[in-house]
């Protein structure tokens, strides 16, 4: 037998679960805003979930909470803190530049509670300053195949055995298939470098 004696682990300490007020929704809401952009509708989920979790812990109606997380989301509208089109704007413009088509853009923002004016002023924003819409979704192709070094910036010698599986996933990525194949099919990658930088991509 050894001389050292094993501690017994302690159970980890559970987060207490605290009741809900309108000062506690407010500094739960203030915190993740420090941390994340939202729109009004994820935050009010967000803050929901704690609501709900509140309720049960302590046996009390989550009616109550949501009173409150529903004035919050209007104070927080009302002041600024919380403005969807501005959100929309924003994160169009992040995953565009990841690589990212309209056709998820539009499904994102729409998870996110973003409404469809909103979803249409944000993809009208960030193809403002171009001619058509199909030669930005084509750049936007181009940029998300540099990231994942599909078709033309994959070496030479792997391209051929690699193409369908390139293909899809520029699919699954909601580009349309005309504009995969350009894409995939295209032999320069640095013609098409010279094209993601020229559209700030």
């Amino acid at each position: 037998m050894s001389d050292e004696q094993e501690t017994p682990q302690k159970p980890a300490k559970r987060r207490q679960v605290r009741k809900i007020s309108a000062q506690s929704l407010n500094n739960i809401a203030l915190h993740y805003l420090q941390r994340y952009a939202s729109s009004a509708e994820n935050l009010r989920r967000v803050l929901m979930r704690r609501v709900i979790r509140a309720a049960k812990h302590h046996d009390s109606d989550p009616a109550d909470g949501e009173r409150l997380v529903d004035a919050l989301i209007q104070r927080f509208r009302s002041n600024g803190l919380l403005d969807d089109q501005r959100y929309a704007e924003g994160r169009a413009v992040s995953l565009r530049r990841r690589g990212t088509s309209q056709r998820l853009i539009a499904q994102g923002l729409r998870q996110k509670g973003i409404g469809d004016d909103d979803i249409a002023a944000a993809l009208a924003q960030i193809n403002a300053d171009r001619d058509d819409d199909e030669d930005i979704e084509f750049v936007t192709a181009c940029r998300l195949a540099q990231r994942r070094r599909l078709g033309p910036f994959r070496a030479a010698e792997k391209r051929p055995q690699h193409q369908q599986r390139d293909l899809a996933t520029l699919a699954r990525a909601g580009f349309a298939y005309d504009i995969a194949r350009r894409v995939i099919s295209h032999e320069d990658c640095d013609e098409l470098t010279d094209l993601i930088a020229k559209a700030g991509l």
